[in-house]
């Protein structure tokens, strides 16, 4: 494979150059400052403060791919995103099913294969183009908000507007090239907001979680 091989897929990209995507770029920092805000509310929850590590290297992984556009940093910007819903899933199976880590571990491998499934299901939906590779997430996410609605349904409802919120910035990732001729810089840049703004959120999920029952030992 070749690592240095250019690639174009959003709207904004008219060109190789480095700043060919200023909008797509700079909106990456969406992450580190939604991972900045998370950062000091997380203090002794060491899976939280793993996530909000692996939110702001998502930034920076994906302020490679708009600037660089080549198939290695394609690789440094979805290979965090994997490693945070990897780290979310173990902590979600530990914290709300009350999983140790073991079951908790073999539990989050199911994602693997689960993707792997549901993705091409999500291909079969037209215009859908490369968002049907994180279609699954959100429908996992939904999925376990319903089943966690009588145990904690506090979680359920944060999860259910995550699940929401992914929806929405996939949305403005699906529709940044049909809607290219209309918006010259492209929708793409949505998907930075929306999706920092979620993984965020997913984090606060967690943290109130775990202060609760932190505070309920007492």
């Amino acid at each position: 494979m070749d690592w240095t091989r250019q690639i174009d897929s959003y709207c904004e990209r008219l060109g190789p150059d480095y700043w060919a995507e200023p909008v797509n770029a700079l909106t990456n920092l969406a992450f580190v400052i939604a991972a900045a805000i998370m950062w000091p509310r997380v203090r002794g929850l060491p899976l939280a403060q793993a996530l909000c590590v692996v939110l702001a290297v998502i930034g920076v992984g994906s302020w490679l791919f708009h600037t660089h556009a080549t198939a290695w940093a394609a690789l440094a910007d979805v290979l965090p995103i994997l490693i945070y819903i990897l780290v979310y899933i173990y902590a979600a199976n530990r914290a709300y099913w009350g999983l140790r880590p073991l079951p908790a571990l073999g539990l989050t491998a199911l994602f693997l294969p689960y993707a792997a499934a549901t993705a091409p299901l999500f291909g079969m939906i037209p215009g859908l183009g490369s968002s049907a590779g994180y279609a699954p997430v959100p429908l996992l996410i939904a999925i376990y908000a319903v089943l966690l609605r009588h145990r904690l349904p506090r979680v359920a409802r944060g999860l259910a507007i995550g699940a929401g919120l992914l929806i929405a910035s996939l949305i403005f990732r699906t529709i940044d090239e049909p809607l290219c001729g209309v918006v010259p810089f492209g929708t793409h840049f949505m998907w930075h907001i929306l999706n920092a703004t979620m993984l965020g959120w997913m984090i606060a999920v967690y943290r109130r979680h775990m202060l609760a029952g932190q505070a309920a030992r007492r």
